[in-house]
């Protein structure tokens, strides 16, 4: 019921957001989502460099990508 509640009042909050604030939000949670990726490939390859990471952060990204459009 908690969640239920708490998913109200957030879409309240966004009624009531500027089309810029949506937007705003829009990119900070993209940027939350790349670095939860990203933290995620680090705990789970620990023994790549940090550019071994980044070109592997890349790579997988890349594959992710929507090429519909």
């Amino acid at each position: 019921m908690e969640d239920i509640k708490g998913h109200k009042a957030y879409i309240q909050i966004l009624k009531q957001m500027t089309p810029s604030q949506k937007l705003q939000k829009v990119f900070e949670m993209s940027q939350f989502a790349k670095d939860l990726f990203y933290q995620g490939l680090k705990r789970r390859f620990p023994e790549l460099s940090e550019e071994e990471l980044k070109q592997l952060y890349i790579e997988r990204i890349n594959q992710c990508h929507n090429r519909n459009y």
